[in-house]
């Protein structure tokens, strides 16, 4: 059984999508055979999430994995978002991290090194042998620091995991990744969560919400890396419809207002407009099964339309609901327009909310659509799939 150190510098457990896709990738590597143990930094956390105590039920996975909490520095609770203090803060935390880590990793052995974390790779292979490193790139790394780093670690690395085709070309061709040892695997879902599914008006029961509203959902941050992801423009298309509703789960809170107060701004009425705020993990394929509509507005910048592979995308489809979203190249390999999804252009309101009062009116198409997004994902795109994949283009490497 070979050892799988996964190293990362998330707060476990964390409102953000890349803690789901973590744990979820954990279990699914133990599950296909590894002897995985998870290390995540000691850091401050929200007052709500510090009432966690178990992250294996607040994530729903199996503990077949350990979690190993590394002591670090950090001081982000003392100085506002966005701010340089933050920012110096953030290359504290960084740095700490690293340095802690490296020290335990003197004393510690595995078959396998996996991150996300640059310049924990980076430090990595001053130590270990490369065979042994794998880093599953997430962004095209912005800035000539950046650059230079994420150049150093894809590299250096024995196997490079890219999320989507584009990154994977931009690895090769601009930071010097091998292309033998470069494979896309996109991001995913966990099967035993989206099988035994609430129908719509079970899920709208337990929810409380009106059993024949037609509702538009989105869920997940409304921000991501400082940049939006559109659902003001999707408030805008469901304001050209008559009876729309709009469903966000996610947040911060302060842009689900913002996006409230927009929505009023239209003379829209404020019992149409559902802001649940963040969901466990748990919960949140009651509230897709209770959506008539997924929604995925993302914006045409290059990180959208080349490096994102949107865990809710996935979600959305093993969910098994009519999507609507940007048509993007980062999912063109994933979803089909009109067989899988409608794919539209980012930004075009008119175009959004045509789409959409198409599926208000078309039950079958909904169901059409529904049925074989959810077919796709259960078939191509679990994470116990992509960890078998992986593995053994490790192993090939």
């Amino acid at each position: 059984m070979p050892k799988f150190l996964y190293i990362s510098l998330m707060r476990l457990p964390t409102e953000k999508a890349h803690g789901l896709q973590i744990m979820q990738n954990c279990e699914a590597f133990a599950a296909a055979g590894c002897d995985v143990t998870l290390w995540v930094a000691r850091r401050w956390n929200t007052r709500e999430l510090r009432k966690v105590k178990d992250p294996f039920t607040y994530y729903g996975v199996e503990p077949n994995f350990a979690i190993r909490h590394i002591r670090c520095i950090d001081l982000f609770p003392l100085f506002p978002p966005e701010s340089s203090g933050a920012r110096l803060a953030f290359y504290l935390l960084q740095f700490s991290y690293a340095l802690a880590s490296l020290v335990l990793l003197l004393f510690s052995r595995a078959d396998i090194y996996y991150s996300r974390d640059e310049l924990m790779l980076a430090l990595l292979a001053r130590l270990k042998p490369g065979r042994s490193l794998v880093y599953e790139a997430h962004q095209f790394a912005p800035g000539r620091l950046g650059g230079a780093l994420q150049r150093y670690v894809a590299s250096r690395v024995g196997s490079v995991v890219a999320i989507t085709g584009l990154l994977r070309q931009d690895l090769i061709t601009q930071r010097g990744a091998d292309s033998a040892r470069a494979i896309v695997a996109h991001d995913g879902i966990r099967r035993g969560r989206f099988v035994h599914l609430p129908t719509r008006a079970e899920a709208r029961r337990a929810l409380g919400w009106h059993a024949d509203a037609f509702i538009v959902g989105y869920v997940g941050r409304l921000h991501t890396l400082g940049m939006d992801k559109g659902v003001g423009s999707l408030v805008d298309a469901l304001a050209m419809l008559e009876g729309a509703q709009l469903a966000l789960v996610g947040g911060p809170d302060e842009l689900a207002l913002q996006l409230r107060q927009r929505w009023l701004a239209h003379s829209l009425p404020a019992d149409r407009f559902h802001v649940v705020g963040q969901a466990p993990p748990a919960d949140v394929p009651l509230y897709l099964r209770a959506f008539d509509v997924c929604a995925m507005p993302f914006p045409a910048n290059s990180h959208f339309a080349r490096y994102a592979s949107p865990l809710k995308l996935f979600e959305y489809m093993a969910a098994g609901r009519a999507i609507v979203a940007s048509d993007l190249p980062a999912w063109s390999d994933v979803v089909a327009h009109e067989e899988t999804a409608l794919l539209l252009p980012p930004d075009d309101v008119a175009a959004w909310a045509d789409a959409i009062k198409r599926l208000q009116g078309d039950v079958d198409l909904r169901r059409r659509l529904g049925e074989a997004a959810r077919e796709s994902a259960l078939a191509h795109y679990t994470w116990r799939a992509r960890a078998e994949r992986i593995l053994e283009h490790i192993g090939s490497a």
